[in-house]
């Protein structure tokens, strides 16, 4: 027992306090490079399954929803489940239509944004189409005069978290809920309506009834 082939962590930091959590990651990520064994980590935390894992396998109802190395599924999450699974905050979700208007643009109240270069040739076959649109907390910023219109909408602030190194805010953009990580250098405030700007390249579409990415 001493030297198995495999371990298995069945949720072992669960029942520890945030800061001894942090602790035991570093530690159990040192335990595993010196004793060079496979670790079958079992965990419902998405951050304990990005700083562990080489490879992560996301389950749902006990079904692989998608196998791959953390920032893959970061990055390029197979389906709506995992794109929410990985990250935090979670990634922000918004039912669109995908409409034709010289270019296409995923619209719906409160919000209008042209579709990029990098997604246009796959979201063609849904055009007046409704689809979920994708985008990371942290792929908002509030806009500048070198953002282009088309990738920019306005929100009001609902609540400001002020972490230090970073702040998270709640916004409506007409009926929607997102949130956005800003610089802690923005001064926003309660009620008030900002102009956002989102990376493109970086949103994520997926099929309303599928919920697999397009």
């Amino acid at each position: 027992m001493r030297h198995p082939q495999v371990f298995l962590f069945d949720e072992p930091l669960s029942n520890l306090d945030a800061k001894l959590r942090v602790q035991m990651r570093v530690e159990l990520k040192r335990l595993h490079d010196r004793l060079e064994t496979t670790v079958i980590y079992v965990t419902h935390d998405q951050v304990e399954a990005m700083t562990l894992g080489d490879r992560v396998v996301v389950m749902k109802d006990g079904w692989i929803q998608q196998v791959g190395e953390p920032l893959d599924l970061y990055s390029r999450p197979a389906n709506k489940f995992v794109a929410g699974f990985i990250g935090s905050p979670a990634m922000n979700f918004i039912d669109v239509t995908i409409n034709d208007a010289g270019g296409l643009w995923a619209e719906t109240q409160g919000l209008r944004v042209k579709v990029s270069p990098a997604h246009a040739s796959r979201l063609g076959p849904y055009k007046g189409q409704t689809v979920t649109l994708g985008i990371r907390p942290e792929d908002l910023h509030v806009a500048s005069g070198n953002d282009p219109n088309e990738y920019t909408f306005s929100a009001v602030v609902d609540v400001v978290e002020p972490l230090g190194s970073e702040i998270l805010l709640d916004l409506r953009a007409g009926a929607h809920t997102i949130v956005a990580r800003v610089e802690p250098t923005v001064r926003a405030k309660v009620h008030e309506t900002l102009k956002l700007a989102l990376t493109p390249d970086r949103a994520r579409f997926f099929d309303l009834k599928t919920e697999l990415a397009i």
